[in-house]
């Protein structure tokens, strides 16, 4: 049965109509796809970046000097203001108030996890909550936190569609303080603790930061909203159960994981960090009203392919009461002395947990690519491309007089969804020619509760499955580009292959589990290999294609012509294929 009986996908989708408008930017702003031959379908890898974006960086470049932003010279200035405004505009995308929410920037989503996790505060008995479908730049904060002391407790996917249910969820945020479902004890004057709470100039030995006073004031304003000398003081307010960390979207799957265990978690007296980096190349995160995460991280480059290397941390200006830096660098101290070993860490938040020198000519592109994507059909303002603003209005019409920009994220996203949509159902219509299906897929496998990230393995003739590596070099030679492998997220990959770790584990003698857990040196580790052999898997991981901005029917045509070309009724070996080196 071939694919080519699937209807076509304005049958399925009428509203793919409604997104021409990105075709027209996939001939024009993207149209070096099509020059090359080639498909993309590694959207959740990377976003791509436009030839709009490229030429107002630049322009930016051509009409403005910029220089390291810690001084007060003209072309530091003009990093400082860049940057500045870019905080502005992040804050902006989300909706953000900038009195309670700050951005900092870090090279990458995983950048900012590690602040959360090396900063973080544990009390006695504290917990950090993981879910099993998770990268592993979250899941390495569980590192940080055994050394403190805390324990990690992982909630498990379930299901063929591999979502987490919220029981689970519950189940593992328990409430060990009496009264933090919101019970309000009594009115008290509380003393703000942690980097934020030495509201003093007076020097800090252990490198809290000493605000200004008006950030002293913004915050003291924020805590004590009602009178301004008192708090509201929920029963064990202060003292919080621990942190709860999962996505927005799964990398995996693209399954979405629902935001209101955002406020669920805080309701039963956790922070919450919200990896968001999936989620947001298609979708728009609004924290303005109930759902509004500690700390919520994020790399740019997965929503427009351009900047590399900078990445944010989104976090409450309160949650930074939690976050303690083991060090200090230049950028975030106010004064260091060497004769006595004593420190202060830098007055604004922000530059506190920024290390060393930003990346000042790259951040400005967020901004481009931010506006690049809100643009709107809506005329602009007539000093939208003013002489002092170097770079063009994504809003301002081409040399054809057509409009520029994506159009807004909702746009963007019902195209994705029905583009994953479409490519779902011709997924499973795939066989073989006796019959036998050519697909394993994991997760949901409609567009309910879901992004544009699909996960499968393909099977040959004889059902075996299709190795990954075979995949991504024969796709290569095809000219297109998917991902293959485990995605870094070790607990979907269990659960798409039904692992129970332990139990694997525990058939192993004793001197190899040593070397697992101990090891000596590098030389003595398993290599990855030997590892599957020792969980049984029959293959590493899995495919991934993903959609995104310049996607389009053309490109799920050419992967399903490549797919039964290639492996309809085709036997396929393992041989020639080089070691994997890891996952």
């Amino acid at each position: 049965m071939s694919s080519d009986s699937t209807p076509s996908i304005t049958s399925l989708y009428p509203e793919y109509r409604t997104t021409t408008r990105l075709d027209h930017l996939r001939s024009t702003a993207y149209s070096y796809l099509d020059a090359q031959s080639h498909t993309y379908l590694d959207y959740t890898g990377s976003g791509l970046c436009s030839s709009f974006q490229l030429a107002a960086h630049e322009a930016r470049l051509a009409s403005t000097l910029y220089g390291n932003p810690h001084s007060v010279n003209p072309t530091s200035e003009a990093a400082t203001i860049a940057v500045e405004q870019t905080r502005k505009r992040i804050l902006k995308h989300f909706d953000a108030d900038p009195e309670e929410y700050a951005v900092i920037f870090t090279p990458n989503a995983t950048g900012a996890a590690r602040l959360v996790g090396e900063g973080y505060q544990y009390k006695r008995g504290g917990r950090l909550v993981l879910s099993a479908d998770n990268h592993n730049s979250v899941n390495g904060m569980r590192e940080f936190a055994k050394r403190k002391g805390a324990k990690v407790e992982y909630v498990g996917i379930s299901g063929t569609d591999m979502r987490i249910k919220e029981h689970d969820v519950i189940e593992k945020l328990p409430t060990r303080y009496a009264g933090v479902m919101g019970k309000v004890r009594k009115v008290v004057t509380v003393p703000v603790k942690g980097c934020l709470g030495h509201l003093s100039s007076a020097p800090d030995p252990v490198g809290r930061i000493a605000l200004p006073m008006s950030e002293k004031q913004q915050y003291q304003n924020h805590q004590h909203q009602s009178t301004g000398k008192t708090e509201e003081r929920k029963e064990g307010g202060e003292r919080r159960n621990g942190l709860f960390a999962y996505p927005a979207q799964s990398n995996f799957t693209g399954v979405r994981h629902p935001l209101h265990w955002v406020p669920l978690a805080q309701s039963r007296g956790y922070d919450v960090l919200l990896d968001a980096a999936a989620y947001l190349p298609t979708s728009r995160l609004d924290l303005s009203g109930d759902i509004k995460p500690e700390f919520i991280i994020v790399s740019w480059y997965k929503l427009f392919g351009y900047p590399t290397g900078v990445g944010s941390l989104i976090v409450k200006r309160s949650a930074l009461a939690k976050l303690r830096r083991p060090w200090f660098s230049g950028g975030t101290v106010k004064a260091v002395t060497v004769g006595v070993k004593w420190h202060q860490l830098s007055d604004r938040l922000e530059e506190a947990f920024e290390d060393g020198t930003v990346n000042f000519l790259s951040i400005p592109e967020v901004t481009v690519g931010l506006d690049w994507l809100d643009s709107k059909d809506n005329p602009p303002p007539p000093s939208a491309s003013s002489p002092s603003s170097p770079c063009p209005s994504p809003d301002s019409t081409d040399s054809n007089g057509e409009r520029n920009g994506v159009g807004g994220m909702e746009i963007l996203e019902t195209r994705v969804r029905c583009l994953t949509g479409y490519f779902l159902e011709r997924l499973q219509n795939l066989r073989h020619s006796d019959g036998r299906r050519m697909v394993e897929i994991y997760g949901p496998t409609d567009t309910k509760m879901r992004g544009g990230s699909v996960a499968f393995n393909l099977l040959d003739a004889r059902g075996k499955y299709v190795d990954e590596r075979l995949v991504a070099f024969e796709s290569a030679a095809a000219g297109i580009s998917l991902r293959t492998g485990c995605f870094c997220n070790p607990g979907a990959g269990e659960a798409a292959f039904g692992l129970d770790i332990w139990t694997s584990f525990s058939r192993l003698p004793l001197p190899t589990l040593w070397r697992m857990w101990r090891g000596q040196g590098r030389d003595k580790e398993l290599s990855f290999e030997e590892l599957l052999r020792v969980l049984g898997l029959p293959t590493a991981g899995g495919i991934r294609v993903s959609f995104g901005v310049a996607s389009n029917e053309r490109d799920v045509d050419r992967f399903f012509e490549f797919v039964e070309k290639t492996y309809r009724d085709r036997v396929t070996g393992k041989e020639g294929l080089p070691d994997r080196m890891g996952c």
